[in-house]
């Protein structure tokens, strides 16, 4: 981006209209309801000349606090108090400039008895998909000719390829059987973006991450109505669904970009200035203040405007949105993209906000560091940081690069103990003393922005199964990238397209469908039920969901943790080495005491004997403790 894009844009925003007519042709949030908590609700109002007029409201239990004017005349922002009495209706927002009046009705919805907000906890296995690579349910909206992309083309890797949120609800029987209790897509929110240059090749923003209008759901996936049908079908399927939300940026076709509402709406600087993409200057206690400013105020990409939330009205913006999009859809968990670039103090906000509003409703951001301290920041933690973070959870980076870079280890020839893979995730886990509270962060082992687990893992698949163990039994909210019960594969070199590639058999004309057993080799289904057994064995059994996690110190490459509570104890046993191993078990007494046997969850079979286990090479066991 050059500098004459700031130039360009303000110019564009900020000059008068002069005798244009006064008109109304957008109100954000588009409608609010009685009996909320928020009862405080600042109306954006745009069209030409709509900050030049005086507005009024007269409607039972609706009072018109202030009318704010800004920089740019198209705007007003009216700021609205809604009485605990105030009845469900049509509320006139009458704007006048001398013999002119303009009415527009903003709804005042009554809050329906449908479930929402419910969270998500370590009962919960998330399963991360991207919708537009996913499931194409209705190829009638695969494109539209009215949009800046109007391309789809499953030949082309960087397009568009047709999934939809109607492909996605047609499989959750599917995901049923996989053992997932939450959906999570990559954002659904309207991208109405040309394409991108990047790297000699044309993208399109099939990701989502870059909004053009918040109160849209994209078209191309079916819209507002069939997100709330999606939400709907999974919650009576007894599935829980994750919003992916941005609040750092916007997309540079969003509809405020085109006629901006003042200059301090965005990060400006004289010259496009990208983010360092380095979290140290935030904790560094030494750090520059331009270090920081760099990092935090910063442009993800050029094609991202960088919003700023010390802006009251963004920040008022941005928490609505947040608000609005629970209330409307329903949905029962929040994360929250690019966490660790927006103003914390604006996040502990916004986050304050959805907690009051839902209490139980959980919050998850992504902030991609690569230390404990760094990860700690950013949410609830027992460091005596100058800010304090109220974020409940987050991914866990940390612990995700911890299993990546001990399984790369594990069965090296030779190779025993310290050196010899499991001591990394022993040493992540064993800095949990830094959170209030560890089982909150949502634990991964691949996403859209990684390379493939089964390709980052060299293809073998004892490492895979090992992995996956340890995902679905440590403590923390488990999260799994689709595809990887299939071993779908990849790295993202050249370009993050080969690690987002179509589920095969969602779309019309696949020659494969692997959502059937029938569909997939023998190979792939091991996969599947590798998964399947583990997860729905989490599903159904608390040890797993509630209980504690007691660790032992790795020792001749075995590794050795318990899950346990009043309802059971579950061992887990890593051999990491590449030989048979024997594991006495004395020195386990104090979580084994009074178990004389143990099923394995994964073969089902009865072990009789615990005094010694026999671990083959490469392989975690998984031992229900019995009397």
């Amino acid at each position: 981006m050059k500098k004459t894009l700031y130039t360009l844009l303000l110019a564009a925003s900020l000059l008068p209209l002069g005798a244009a007519a006064q008109s109304i042709t957008r109100l954000n949030p588009t409608n609010w309801w009685v009996g909320m908590k928020h009862n405080t609700v600042q109306v954006l109002v745009y069209g030409p000349q709509a900050g030049t007029l005086a507005y009024t409201v007269n409607y039972p239990g609706v009072k018109l606090v202030k009318t704010n004017t800004v920089e740019n005349p198209n705007y007003a922002f009216l700021d609205l108090i809604i009485a605990p009495t105030a009845k469900p209706g049509q509320v006139a927002l009458v704007g006048k400039k001398g013999a002119k009046t303009v009415t527009q009705n903003w709804e005042l919805k009554a809050r329906d008895n449908a479930v929402k907000a419910q969270g998500v906890t370590q009962a919960d296995f998330i399963y991360l998909a991207m919708p537009d690579r996913f499931a194409n349910g209705d190829p009638s909206n695969d494109k539209f000719a009215d949009l800046a992309d109007p391309s789809s083309d499953r030949a082309n890797p960087f397009l568009r390829h047709g999934g939809d949120l109607q492909g996605a609800s047609q499989h959750l029987d599917y995901l049923k059987e996989l053992g997932v209790t939450a959906v999570w897509f990559t954002p659904v929110i309207e991208n109405n973006q040309g394409l991108t240059d990047e790297g000699g090749a044309k993208r399109s923003a099939y990701h989502g991450y870059g909004f053009t209008d918040h109160y849209a759901v994209d078209k191309r996936l079916g819209g507002n109505a069939a997100y709330k049908a999606f939400v709907q079908k999974a919650h009576g399927m007894g599935l829980k669904v994750v919003q992916d939300a941005v609040y750092n940026h916007i997309g540079n076709n969003h509809w405020f970009i085109q006629d901006l509402p003042m200059k301090s709406w965005l990060h400006q600087w004289p010259t496009y200035t990208n983010t360092s993409y380095r979290q140290q200057p935030i904790t560094d206690p030494h750090a520059a203040q331009i270090d920081r400013k760099v990092t935090l105020d910063g442009w993800f990409v050029p094609f991202l405007p960088d919003l700023n939330q010390q802006n009251s009205y963004v920040a008022n913006f941005l928490i609505q949105h947040a608000l609005w999009t629970v209330e409307n859809f329903g949905v029962d968990a929040w994360r929250i993209d690019t966490y660790m670039y927006n103003d914390q103090p604006f996040m502990n906000r916004c986050n304050a906000a959805l907690l009051q509003e839902y209490p139980k409703i959980h919050i998850f951001g992504e902030s991609s560091v690569t230390s404990i301290v760094d990860q700690a920041y950013y949410v609830r933690n027992k460091i005596d940081f100058p800010f304090k973070s109220n974020q409940p959870g987050g991914l866990d980076f940390v612990l995700e690069n911890a299993m990546l870079a001990g399984l790369k280890e594990v069965g090296t020839p030779g190779a025993t103990g310290w050196d010899n893979g499991a001591q990394r995730v022993y040493q992540a886990l064993a800095q949990d003393a830094v959170y209030q509270d560890p089982t909150k962060l949502v634990t991964f082992i691949d996403n859209h922005d990684h390379n493939r687990f089964l390709s980052e893992v060299g293809e073998d698949v004892a490492k895979f199964k090992m992995g996956l163990t340890w995902l679905l039994t440590t403590r923390g909210i488990p999260s799994m990238y689709y595809g990887t019960e299939i071993l779908m594969k990849n790295f993202k070199d050249p370009s993050d397209a080969e690690v987002r590639r179509d589920f095969p058999g969602g779309f019309p004309g696949d020659a494969q469908n692997k959502f059937t057993a029938a569909g997939r080799t023998e190979a792939e289904n091991d996969a599947f039920r590798f998964v399947s057994t583990l997860a729905n064995y989490r599903r159904t059994h608390p040890v797993l969901s509630s209980g504690q996690l007691m660790q032992y110190l790795p020792e001749n490459g075995q590794y050795v943790y318990f899950r346990y509570a009043d309802a059971g104890t579950v061992m887990v046993a890593s051999n990491t080495t590449d030989k048979p191993a024997s594991l006495p078990t004395v020195r386990f007494s104090e979580r084994m005491a009074g178990f004389t046997k143990a099923r394995n969850v994964l073969t089902g079979e009865t072990i009789s004997d615990l005094t010694t286990l026999q671990l083959p090479a490469k392989t975690a066991v998984v031992l229900e403790l019995m009397k």
